[in-house]
């Protein structure tokens, strides 16, 4: 009795904390990316603690506009499938409910925010923000068909869904997924970046077309909502990829920097290419990081 109270002590703490370390270092990472956007651009970029004071800023705001409670509840589902995402991604030190969830349940999850964006969005009746939203809603339906492959194909390769034995096995062979599987990790880090939503795959934000489309009737609280999900989006990203591919990490020393690295790529890319139309983003995601990700699956499974 004593061990499963210890047990589920352990397990409340890890999935308090594991929401918290996600948003603080998603902040981290949304000031990186600021940050290297301000350095290739020649300037100084935001000071530290900006993204925490924008947040507090527009959840200091009075909504004015109400759209009803499918509104409310759509918020409700952006931030929820990012926060029950984290705690199923172990992180050294705390692993949360991956134990009990899996691979084939973080996808689910994170499918969440897009369609709860989609619910919010649909009851603003703005047309930018629905022009916005259904790209979106496409941009799902191709990046999500290259990542399943990916999935797939290191669950084969692993002979498990299970992201702690995933850490567990790259760790105890000495070699990362990266190299055991190299055309997987390339397809994962394309599908992974084209989930960012950021150039050239920022085909339902598109500001200079449709004034930010599904953003265009967000404020205050609802604004300060989309930011947060930015803050757990870029980690949740990150933290999958290192997780798949990059051993994960026995400590947080040898953590962190490989979720930066990976992050830092994708924003690299973004400061250097322009935005790609709807039906270029699907053909392009279709093509080489789907392509890719057959291969490697093919590899995979042949070498098994």
């Amino acid at each position: 009795m004593e061990n499963n109270t210890i047990h589920f002590g352990e397990l409340l703490l890890d999935i308090t904390l594991m929401p918290l370390i996600a948003f603080i270092v998603g902040l981290l990472l949304v000031l990186m990316m600021r940050r290297v956007r301000a350095k290739i651009e020649r300037r100084v970029g935001p000071p530290f603690l900006q993204p925490l004071y924008d947040i507090i800023k527009l959840y200091a705001k009075k909504t004015q506009i109400s759209h009803g409670y499918m509104h409310d509840i759509a918020i409700m589902m952006l931030l929820g499938g990012y926060i029950a995402s984290e705690i199923f991604l172990p992180v050294p030190g705390m692993d949360g409910l991956a134990h009990q969830g899996d691979l084939i349940v973080l996808i689910y999850l994170l499918m969440v925010p897009m369609l709860g964006m989609a619910l919010g969005v649909g009851q603003c009746a703005n047309p930018n923000g629905s022009i916005g939203i259904s790209r979106a809603l496409s941009s799902m339906l191709a990046y999500d068909v290259p990542f399943i492959i990916v999935v797939a194909g290191a669950a084969i390769s692993y002979g498990s869904t299970n992201l702690v034995q995933i850490i567990e096995i790259q760790q105890q062979n000495g070699t990362w997924g990266l190299f055991s599987m190299p055309l997987l990790a390339i397809a994962g880090i394309m599908s992974m970046y084209a989930m960012l939503g950021k150039e050239p795959f920022e085909i339902y934000v598109a500001p200079a077309e449709i004034a930010t489309g599904p953003m265009v009737e967000m404020g205050g609280k609802y604004m300060g909502a989309l930011f947060v999900m930015q803050c757990f989006q870029l980690y949740t990203v990150g933290v999958l990829y290192t997780t798949l591919f990059l051993g994960g990490g026995e400590n947080w020393l040898t953590f962190l920097p490989k979720v930066f690295a990976v992050v830092l790529l994708a924003v690299s890319i973004t400061n250097v290419f322009g935005r790609y139309r709807t039906d270029d983003v699907i053909r392009w995601i279709w093509k080489w990081p789907t392509g890719i990700a057959l291969l490697g699956l093919a590899v995979v499974m042949l070498g098994n």
